[in-house]
């Protein structure tokens, strides 16, 4: 009788032996396909797991609380002098009058400004003005007006090409505003 074991060479059994172990032929090439399988996926995962621990190093982008504006019965309206009012607080009425001077006359000179300012209700006896002009007659490339205001100065500035500029400065301590020549206000 013979062996039942020892005589199967089923087809299965046969791929199975084929398949297990390397041989010369396409078994070693399966083998590395599924190797390779396994390290692509390897890669695969190891890049998934940078990227996530990645982004937990970035900052969060949080949303920043914002104030929520809340409806006011009052429109601010134009600046204002203000008498008892600090030079800081007068500056954006200074430069309200001396924009309108500006938008009256492109080219407006010293004189013009002051005009403006005394206008306004700024007092000419607390004014400084540089000249138009430079000491050989040539127009200035720029002119400087100041009114003491309180402690301080409200300092404009002008030139065609510079444009307008204004700031609040202290008092220097010859009690004036404008450093160099100025030219009496006399009108």
């Amino acid at each position: 009788m013979h062996n039942s074991l020892e005589g199967d060479v089923s087809p299965r059994r046969h791929r199975l032996r084929r398949n297990a172990g390397p041989s010369s032929s396409g078994a070693s090439s399966s083998g590395r396909s599924r190797k390779a399988g396994r390290v692509g996926f390897a890669v695969i995962g190891l890049t998934a797991m940078l990227l996530v621990s990645a982004c937990s190093l970035l900052p969060s982008a949080k949303p920043t609380p914002t104030a929520t504006p809340t409806p006011t019965s009052t429109v601010a309206g134009p600046p204002v002098l203000v008498p008892e009012g600090t030079a800081a607080e007068n500056l954006p009425f200074f430069d309200l009058v001396n924009n309108k001077t500006l938008t009256a006359k492109a080219d407006a000179g010293g004189r013009d400004f002051i005009d403006g300012l005394v206008t306004a209700g700024f007092p000419k006896a607390d004014m400084e003005v540089t000249p138009d002009t430079t000491s050989i007659d040539l127009a200035a490339d720029s002119i400087q007006f100041s009114v003491k205001w309180n402690g301080s100065c409200i300092i404009g500035q002008h030139g065609a090409n510079i444009g307008y500029h204004s700031e609040v400065a202290p008092l220097l301590d010859t009690g004036r505003c404008l450093v160099g020549a100025t030219r009496p206000i006399d009108w």
